[in-house]
């Protein structure tokens, strides 16, 4: 069995308002890896054309993402943080991936579904073909881990299924050119912990979104305390007190989501949370939650803030994680072409 050194690869759309969501089902989970593994941390902007965008917003939202990632205490002296198309090589190892992945494995693929709607004939074939793009992403690096939510579990798995397909498809080859059995990895899913599903405050069966129509289902990472402690008021809730016991939150996904967000923001878990607060009223509750979303946002929103304002930083960041980057994805590409018979 092939074994590779661990890296980590982790991506972001920028899409725009960032959400508590974004920070506890991903971003904070991000901070903490670096202290485990070595981590590659990408804005996926190519990503973010599978829609239609606004040119201009898209590089707005490219930067505010790489704020959020150094705001949250992502360090780019150690890590690098690029935005996806300053490094070609994603794009150049995605078309090769395309000639190993199968159109039937695509059509698996249901988050496609659920975003072209019933207008499938209409959408883009970026849209249909961006899993092979999000393996490229992956094993361009050769990263052995990857942390994923829920709903891009079926995309690593796409991963690991083209990554596997290319090593035996062209396995006389890897060994010919001296990578031994396997060129590439079969990426595992990192587990983020508690809370990696934040729900939308004002349904418990919806995940959180900056696309939601009530601004008030969501809490920006850009919000001010105020703004915070109204919409933590208003959402939903249900007329029983919190329960002492975690079986108590079945069937109750608006109590589950907030003491799941309570949990994760403290790092602690639900049962504790529910321990503490077992028998309060929700307006107690809130109010605690409140206090510690505050407390943890604040920090962020104004370092996103300052870095806001000096744009010529991010950019800086930018260009110096892609030089990182292409260092690990050229070689890479170049091992590839050769395995391929492409000359170079």
């Amino acid at each position: 069995m092939a074994t590779f050194p661990e890296l980590v690869f982790s991506g972001v759309q920028p899409t725009g308002n960032l959400h508590l969501g974004n920070y506890l089902g991903a971003i904070k989970r991000f901070v903490t890896l670096q202290d485990t593994r070595p981590c590659i941390y990408c804005v996926v902007d190519l990503h973010a054309m599978t829609l239609p965008h606004e040119p201009a917003q898209l590089a707005r939202t490219t930067r505010e993402v790489t704020a959020a990632f150094i705001a949250c205490g992502i360090d780019p002296g150690r890590n690098a943080i690029f935005n996806q198309s300053r490094v070609a090589e994603h794009a150049e190892l995605a078309w090769a991936l395309d000639c190993v992945a199968r159109m039937g494995w695509l059509n698996r693929m249901t988050q496609f579904k659920d975003k072209a709607g019933k207008d499938r004939e209409n959408a883009s074939v970026g849209l249909f073909n961006y899993p092979v793009l999000m393996a490229a992403d992956i094993l361009i690096y050769r990263a052995t881990h990857v942390p994923v939510g829920d709903d891009q579990k079926q995309h690593l798995e796409l991963a690991r299924d083209v990554a596997q397909k290319f090593n035996n498809d062209f396995a006389e080859s890897i060994a010919a050119h001296g990578h031994g059995e396997a060129f590439f990895p079969l990426p595992e899913p990192v587990i983020l912990g508690p809370a990696t599903r934040v729900m939308s405050l004002r349904d418990g069966s919806k995940k959180m979104s900056k696309s939601d129509t009530s601004e008030n289902s969501y809490i920006a990472l850009t919000d001010d305390a105020d703004t915070i402690v109204q919409k933590i008021r208003k959402a939903k809730t249900d007329p029983e007190p919190l329960p002492g016991h975690l079986d108590g939150l079945a069937g109750r996904p608006e109590a589950e989501n907030l003491v799941g967000i309570f949990a994760a923001l403290t790092d602690r878990s639900k049962a504790d949370i529910v321990h503490e607060f077992g028998g309060s009223q929700f307006s107690a509750f809130k109010t605690a939650l409140a206090d510690v979303t505050i407390e943890k946002l604040t920090p962020i929103r104004t370092e996103m803030a300052r870095l806001a304002a000096d744009p010529g930083y991010v950019d800086t960041v930018l260009a110096e994680g892609a030089e990182k980057a292409r260092a690990i994805a050229r070689p890479n590409m170049d091992a590839v072409k050769d395995i391929l018979g492409l000359i170079r």
